[in-house]
C-alpha cells in the first residue's frame, strides 16, 4: 500500500524555564514561515499559567512531569524533578504522539531540549526524525561531552583545562557544577544530569545550537566532524534582526507578565546611553550579601539603573533601599528584556551571563558587565570577556562575593572609560554579524533552510 504523505509536523519539547522556551519558540516561528507545522509541548502545570499571544502561530499541547497540580517545585530536588519528568514525560509523550496520529495530525519529527535525552528514545519508537536543541554554547557542550565520554576527568585537576579548539580554561571557567565537583557543594547526580545530554546523542539526526556560526567557528567545525550540526541563532523576533517575518515582534509565549509600560515610560525620559540595566534571569538569585554589595554599588555610581528582580529577591535588599534610590533607579519584578535592551537609553547590561541574555545583548550591541552565577554561566562569562570582547567579567573575592567597588569600577569603565569605547566597538561588530547570520543567505538562514528540506524529505 502506498504510504500517505503528510506535511511535516514537528513537536518542540523545551525545558520549562523561560530561557529554554524562548529560543525554541523563535526557531519554531522560522519553521512555520516555511510551511512546517510546529506544536510546543509543555507540562500540564505550566500550561495553566503561561501567557500566549493570540496571534502566535505555534500550537500548544501538554504532557505530564508528574506534578500537574503543584508544579515541579514540589519535587524536592533538581534530580527528583528530572527523574519524574523522564518517567511521566516518556509515557505521556507517547500518548500524545498516538493521539495526534489518530486526529490526522501525525508528528514527523521532534526537536527536544538537550537536557531531555529520553525524548529521543520515545521518538525512536515511532520512527520520528530527532533533533536535539541546545541552549548552551558549543564550548559548554564540548566540555559536557568530554565529561560524558570520560575524556575529562572529575574532579578537575591542574591549572588549566585544554580541549580541542577551545581557549585554555581555568577550572573556575568551566561550568560551576564541574568546578565544585568533589567539594561537597554539588551532588554527583547533577553532574550526571548535564553530562547525560550526550548519552544517546549519536542517535540524533541533527544537533541544533542557539548561537550563530561566527561566534564559535572552530568549535562548530570540530563538532561537525562528529554530528550533523546546525547553528540557528540569534533566536530573536525577526523585527529586531532581518525583519523578514511579518508581525514577529515579541517572544509570543512568556512565563511572566512583563511590566512593559512602566519600564518604557521610565526609560523614555532618560538620556541616550545613560541607564544601567540589571537582570539575572528567571531563576538567578544572588545571596543576600551579594545583593547588598550590588545595591550599594549601583547607588554609588552616577548613573540611572533599571533593576529586574523577583519579590523574593527584594527581601534581600538593604532596608529602605528602593525608597532611597527612587530618583535614580527603578526596580520591577519583570519586564520585556527585548524592548529594554533595544531602547536607546541603555548603556550597559549587568547580567548573569545566561546564553540567551548574552545573545540578546550582542544582537542589540549592548556592552555587558558579567557576574556568572551557576551552571554554564562561568564559561559564557569567559567567552564574553576574552573571546567576544563584548564586556567585563566581575569575579568574586575569597569570600565568594563580588564587592561593590568592583561593580562600580566595571560599570564606570563601560559607561565612561577607554576600555568601554573598545568594548562598544566590538559589540557593535557582533550586532552586525548577528543580523547577517539570520538574514537571507546568512549561516543561520542556510542551516534553517537545510533543516526544513530534511523535514520535507522525511514526511
Amino acid at each position: 500500500m502506498e504510504k500517505k504523505s503528510f506535511n511535516p509536523h514537528v513537536l518542540f519539547i523545551p525545558n520549562t524555564l523561560q530561557g529554554h522556551i524562548t529560543p525554541m519558540v523563535q526557531f519554531g516561528k522560522r519553521l512555520v514561515s516555511k510551511g512546517i507545522k510546529v506544536t510546543l509541548v509543555t507540562t500540564v502545570y505550566l500550561s495553566k499559567s503561561i501567557h500566549v499571544d493570540p496571534e502566535c502561530s505555534i500550537a500548544i499541547e501538554t504532557i505530564s512531569d508528574g506534578f500537574d497540580d503543584t508544579g515541579s517545585q514540589d519535587a524536592g530536588s533538581i534530580e527528583a524533578c528530572f527523574t519524574s519528568f523522564r518517567i511521566n514525560g516518556s509515557r505521556t509523550l507517547a500518548e500524545l504522539i498516538e493521539k495526534l496520529a489518530d486526529k490526522g495530525q501525525p508528528a514527523t519529527a521532534v526537536v527536544y531540549d538537550g537536557l531531555f535525552p529520553w525524548v529521543l528514545d520515545v521518538a525512536k519508537q515511532y520512527g520520528l526524525f530527532k533533533a536535539a536543541f541546545f541552549n548552551q554554547t558549543c564550548a559548554v557542550n564540548s566540555i559536557y561531552y568530554h565529561v560524558n565520554r570520560g575524556l575529562l576527568k572529575l574532579p578537575l585537576t591542574g591549572s588549566h583545562i585544554s580541549l580541542p579548539e577551545l581557549p585554555l580554561l581555568l577550572p573556575s571557567e568551566t561550568p560551576l557544577i564541574l568546578y565544585v565537583y568533589g567539594k561537597d557543594l554539588t551532588p554527583p547526580d547533577l553532574v550526571e544530569l548535564v553530562s547525560n545530554q550526550y548519552s544517546n546523542i549519536d542517535e540524533a539526526d541533527w544537533l541544533i545550537f542557539d548561537i550563530f556560526y561566527k561566534m564559535e567557528e572552530k568549535i562548530v567545525d570540530w563538532m561537525s566532524k562528529l554530528w550533523k550540526v546546525g547553528t540557528v541563532g540569534p533566536t530573536l523576533p525577526s523585527m529586531y534582526l532581518d525583519k523578514r517575518l511579518e508581525n514577529d515582534k515579541d517572544y509570543s509565549i512568556n512565563l511572566f507578565e512583563p511590566k512593559t509600560s512602566t519600564c518604557m515610560s521610565w526609560l523614555n525620559d532618560k538620556p541616550i546611553g545613560s541607564v544601567v540595566y540589571v537582570a539575572f534571569g528567571s531563576i538567578g538569585s544572588p545571596v543576600p550579601e551579594q545583593m547588598e554589595e550590588l545595591a550599594w554599588g549601583l547607588k554609588g555610581i552616577n548613573c540611572y539603573f533599571l533593576w529586574v528582580m523577583s519579590d523574593s529577591m527584594k527581601t534581600k535588599l538593604p532596608n529602605k533601599f528602593i525608597e532611597e534610590i527612587s530618583d535614580q533607579g527603578l526596580v520591577v519584578s519583570w519586564c520585556s528584556q527585548l524592548e529594554v535592551l533595544a531602547h536607546k537609553s541603555i548603556g550597559c547590561f549587568v547580567t548573569h551571563c545566561g546564553l540567551h541574555s548574552v545573545m540578546e545583548a550582542v544582537s542589540f550591541g549592548v556592552p555587558m558587565v558579567g557576574m556568572p552565577l551557576f551552571v554554564d554561566q562561568q564559561t559564557n562569562g569567559k567567552f564574553m570577556e576574552d573571546v567576544w570582547r563584548s564586556g567585563i567579567r566581575v569575579l568574586p573575592d575569597e569570600t565568594g562575593i563580588v564587592g561593590r567597588q568592583v561593580f562600580q569600577k566595571s560599570i564606570k569603565e563601560i559607561m565612561e572609560g577607554e576600555k568601554g569605547i573598545e568594548i562598544k566597538k566590538n559589540v557593535m561588530k557582533w550586532k552586525e554579524l548577528a543580523k547577517e547570520a539570520v538574514d537571507e543567505g546568512g549561516s543561520s538562514d542556510k542551516n534553517i533552510n537545510e533543516f526544513v528540506a530534511k523535514l520535507l524529505s522525511c514526511s
